[in-house]
């Protein structure tokens, strides 16, 4: 599986339009279309729930584990990847430095949203 590409991290880093559509149930058919923010640690791509892991469309990408994303004038098949432990920290980091400023900062870097992020793969 190839990771992400330099040029594709850097232009989805740079945008704030990122839609995830996990597949629903019958593992063929995406669900709807769903802004979110997203951060690039290292050479990795990460989503987080606002409203943690009730989210319908985290609830959906932990159990289909594939999807796809729209971003940067990119459309991408994706595999989806629950996250735990200390990346979280580097993580907040980078919500912290993109989204600056937001009134809905706090709700990104809080324990609801922490224990709702995923890592998104390129398939």
């Amino acid at each position: 599986m190839a990771g992400w590409s330099s040029e594709e991290l850097r232009r989805i880093a740079e945008t704030d339009d990122l839609h995830i559509s996990p597949f629903r149930e019958d593992g063929k058919t995406y669900g709807t279309l769903t802004w979110i923010w997203s951060v690039v640690v290292g050479d990795s791509l990460y989503v987080r729930a606002y409203n943690g892991q009730r989210s319908s469309w985290y609830q959906a990408a932990v159990k289909q584990r594939a999807g796809r994303i729209t971003a940067a004038g990119m459309t991408k098949e994706v595999a989806f990847e629950p996250v735990d432990g200390p990346i979280n920290d580097s993580i907040d980091d980078a919500y912290r430095e993109k989204y600056k400023g937001s009134p809905y900062l706090s709700s990104m870097i809080n324990p609801r949203a922490r224990a709702a992020t995923v890592k998104i793969i390129p398939q």
